[in-house]
């Protein structure tokens, strides 16, 4: 499937990459959360700025090389991802469990289905429309599902004070801030797809540069977070006031900040496993890969923290992940590889 093959070492080394840095990521992170929801901010600076340097060094030669792309352009796209990973990262902050968040960020598929019709007036097979169905009713499924444990969690805690507000009003408080919080999900998704939409048009122009994208979309945001400098300086306060952690009985480090290191390092690593794949392997493979992680990425979250999920979460997530994979092709292509369907002859 894949191109570029010079050596059978590349693709399953990115592949390795993404499963290993993006699983292991989403650990950091969640240890993370656990200690301070309000952290996001810090967390998206501290990784921008990490890839930043990273590329200064090794792709731009502290920027003597000239780029590919127009600047312009990715700073059009670098307003996308900013925005987008801030409202990410504003959402945990309203209590939206980790699988819940992961399940959303799976559903991609429809918000790019959406906007490819309406603005690359695009037309899609049976099966296509079929798997947006199974996304559409997985995400609704889950956010139900998970409305109903955040108002039965509210209502017992309330109903087991005997002073303060009664039960209802902190129920809905409860549910409105689900509601915030999922409505700052769905604008990431659909901002994401939009995204999408001006990459595909912009490589298809310019061709594809992905360690210069990938620098560029890190290095020129970080002006941007002197706006968020009042939050970023209050959690670095907070990350160093937290539980020292020896380090090999050398030194010792406040345990946020290791906790962040590690968040860094391994979502550079599921970056450029992704990248890498991108450059050697059709987008098929790329989706399937990505789509793989982060059905992995989702059960060791739930199992490893043990976050509560239903049956109902489980009947969302395999819809969910089933209309991911009829959608990129995934069962078409294991029936041909077992011989149930027969492949397209070439002419």
């Amino acid at each position: 499937y894949c191109v570029n093959m010079s050596s059978s070492f590349i693709v399953p080394f990115a592949v390795c990459l993404v499963f290993v840095g993006c699983c292991t990521n989403v650990v950091f992170l969640e240890l993370i959360i656990r200690e301070d929801p309000g952290a996001g901010n810090i967390i998206t600076f501290f990784q921008f700025l990490f890839v930043a340097v990273e590329g200064l060094f090794f792709v731009t030669n502290f920027m003597q090389k000239e780029p590919k792309v127009p600047v312009r352009k990715y700073m059009f796209m670098v307003a996308f991802y900013f925005i987008l990973s801030v409202i990410n990262n504003y959402a945990l902050g309203f209590n939206i469990p980790m699988p819940l968040h992961m399940i959303f960020r799976a559903g991609s598929l429809m918000a790019s289905m959406v906007l490819g019709i309406w603005l690359l007036k695009k037309e899609y097979p049976l099966s296509k429309y079929v798997a947006v169905v199974m996304i559409t009713v997985g995400i609704s499924m889950a956010t139900i599902a998970s409305a109903q444990q955040m108002n039965s969690s509210s209502e017992s805690t309330a109903n087991s004070t005997k002073e303060g507000s009664p039960s209802g009003e902190t129920s809905v408080a409860a549910v409105l801030n689900l509601v915030f919080g999922i409505t700052m999900l769905l604008t990431a998704l659909f901002m994401s797809a939009r995204m999408g939409i001006f990459q595909e048009v912009l490589y298809k122009k310019h061709g594809k540069h992905p360690r210069e994208a990938m620098f560029y979309c890190h290095a020129l945001p970080l002006p941007g977070f002197l706006l968020l400098t009042p939050s970023i300086w209050h959690r670095v306060a907070l990350f160093t006031a937290s539980e020292p952690v020896s380090l090999l009985g050398v030194a010792s480090l406040p345990k946020l900040w290791l906790f962040l290191l590690g968040n860094c390092i391994t979502q550079y690593i599921c970056i450029r496993g992704v990248f890498i794949l991108t450059t050697e392997c059709p987008s098929l493979v790329v989706a399937l890969v990505v789509t793989l992680r982060k059905f992995f990425s989702l059960l060791f979250s739930i199992f490893y923290f043990q976050n509560p999920f239903t049956p109902q979460h489980w009947l969302a997530t395999s819809l969910v992940f089933a209309g991911t994979a009829l959608f990129t092709g995934l069962f078409d292509t294991v029936a041909q590889r077992v011989g149930l369907v027969e492949r397209p002859k070439k002419e």
